[in-house]
């Protein structure tokens, strides 16, 4: 798929070295470990990998249902969650360097470097107090800071609509200009990012109607028309291919593709602009899949809603992201365009996924052979550690100084 330069882009999503450990008894679960990357407005960006790997974690990190150990998500240009192990770490540390050097220069009888040294140490602690007490606040206080925002934009507005309003409309003018304004009050950041969930009967209540479950995004958001609520649910059910009777019904009267539409149906009613589709198809039968996908793709076109798309059906994760991200044990070895991924992978472990992808073509299953990914054989990461690098232009990969090129020179020969 052709996209514009990636300078002209808007970035929606950014996330930067995302941590999220976990505790398990005595020891640290690294399931993400140190994850970056960004997503462009209006495109799918498929995230794959094995079970196990880190993808739902991710997802999950990024809309807020964690707080996250260490990194940064940044969304529209304002941070919404941000963990700070690591900056407490270099805090730790610079204290730390700092007395060892000043000990270490007044022992040389260096009274004055001792107190430079000191004097820098100081300095770089205060820096990083200062970066962790900020990152903590956008941490805690974005949702606040964007419902602030939102009811100014309303009071400028209507503050314009004022000057030329007539005498008599007035009255109603302002009782809308309170309505306006109470709901901006009520949004928050997160509530423009919604997630489709893997399992469709276990993200929904039970004990709710289906009208209920769709509406009780807007009721948080501090909307009470019920006329308004009950047109945009009928509505919101009519386009994931349901009926209005259904409203009525419970989670249990559905089958496992009608639930996950309702998911969808209760995910888009909130007008997001990014969706988080966590595995949507990988509990539905093989026949409603491609009916879901289909749906999240008109949708998408509807609204101009951007997708991370979370699956390790790779054919399905091809026909429906713009560009593929490939995780493994919590971290991302390959990120390229869709395309450009299937055609020359060149991380093993991206080429061992593809490798089991079966066809239905007898000939070629004849022949195909399965390539076993072992990071111990595959790589020699004792003196040379690895760092995401751009092997191709939009094509990164995980690799140490020899693999790069390595992998540079069989670009270039294929």
């Amino acid at each position: 798929m052709n996209n514009p330069t990636d300078e002209k882009r808007e970035v929606l999503l950014r996330v930067e070295d995302l941590c999220q450990y976990f505790k398990s008894g005595s020891t640290e679960l690294k399931a993400v470990d140190g994850v970056s990357f960004q997503i462009y407005k209006g495109e799918v960006f498929g995230l794959v990998g094995e079970s196990g790997c880190g993808k739902t974690t991710t997802g999950r990190s990024v809309i807020k249902l964690y707080k996250i150990t260490s990194g940064n998500v940044w969304f529209k240009n304002a941070r919404i969650a941000a963990g700070t192990r690591k900056l407490e770490e270099a805090l730790h540390a610079a204290r730390k360097e700092g007395r060892r050097r000043a000990a270490e220069l007044q022992k040389q009888g260096d009274a004055a470097g001792a107190k430079a040294a000191r004097r820098q140490a100081a300095q770089e602690v205060k820096r990083l107090q200062q970066e962790i007490r900020q990152a903590k606040y956008d941490d805690e206080h974005c949702n606040h800071a964007y419902a602030a925002a939102e009811a100014e934009a309303v009071r400028a507005e209507y503050e314009e609509k004022k000057k030329t309003c007539p005498a008599d409309e007035a009255e109603a003018l302002e009782k809308e200009y309170k309505e306006k304004l109470r709901i901006a009050s009520h949004e928050r950041i997160t509530n423009k990012i919604q997630m489709i969930f893997q399992d469709p009967i276990a993200s929904l209540n039970p004990r709710m109607t289906v009208r209920d479950t769709i509406a009780e995004g807007l009721i948080i958001k501090g909307i009470r028309d019920k006329k308004y609520i009950d047109e945009q649910v009928y509505r919101m059910l009519d386009l994931v291919g349901l009926v209005p009777e259904h409203a009525g019904r419970y989670p249990h009267e559905f089958s496992g593709g009608q639930r996950q539409r309702i998911g969808i149906a209760r995910a888009v009613i909130m007008n997001p602009e990014l969706i988080i589709a966590d595995e949507p198809i990988s509990a539905l039968d093989v026949s409603i899949q491609a009916q879901v996908i289909n749906l999240l793709n008109d949708l998408r076109k509807q609204f101009g809603l951007t997708v991370l798309f979370i699956a390790h059906d790779l054919s399905v994760v091809k026909y429906f992201s713009d560009r593929i991200a490939v995780m493994y044990f919590g971290k991302i070895v390959e990120l390229a365009d869709s395309d450009e991924l299937f055609a020359h992978p060149m991380h093993p472990y991206t080429r061992s996924l593809l490798s089991a992808i079966p066809l239905p073509d007898p000939a070629y299953e004849k022949k195909r052979k399965r390539i076993t990914y072992n990071p111990l054989l595959a790589h020699d990461y004792s003196q040379d550690k690895p760092s995401f690098r751009e092997v191709l232009p939009r094509h990164f990969v995980l690799c140490n100084d020899a693999e790069l090129e390595r992998y540079r020179r069989e670009a270039e020969e294929q």
